[in-house]
């Protein structure tokens, strides 16, 4: 692992105030690849127990922010242009881990996925495409 890539990522990871709210953690980062994890608490869940849709789009949102923060340079900020997800099973896991990776780093905008898995079994709960747009500070 990258240490300065590893360094540049995780303060950037830690300013923002909702993933400390969730409590999202930041597992890994290689260039054009990020691995989020987060345990399932009650407050994050939804009237079933399993953890709520909007939890799942944003934590797949901010694998797919953070794998295309890696292929941008210092001084650029990562914004969400669009993403569509498909929720394909209940996220009933205690811990789930969510990793993006940059399909095509254009110029103007760069193109991600991430699949959100169960840490413990790997079964696959939601997959994204995400659009992100590179935006110098």
């Amino acid at each position: 692992m990258n240490e300065t890539l590893y360094k540049r990522a995780f303060e950037s990871f830690n300013s923002q105030g909702f993933l400390k709210l969730i409590g999202a953690q930041i597992e890994s980062v290689e260039k054009g690849r990020a691995v989020i994890s987060l345990k399932k608490r009650p407050e994050l869940t939804q009237q079933s127990g399993v953890l709520h849709a909007g939890v799942l789009s944003a934590l797949a949102d901010t694998a797919c922010g953070y794998a295309a923060y890696t292929v941008v340079p210092d001084g650029v900020d990562i914004f969400s242009v669009e993403f569509k997800i498909n929720l394909l099973r209940p996220a009933a896991a205690e811990t789930i881990l969510a990793e993006g990776r940059v399909v095509k780093a254009g110029k103007r905008l760069i193109v991600t996925e991430a699949d959100v898995t169960d840490k413990e079994s790997g079964a696959l709960i939601t997959t994204m495409t995400a659009t992100m747009i590179p935006v110098s500070g």
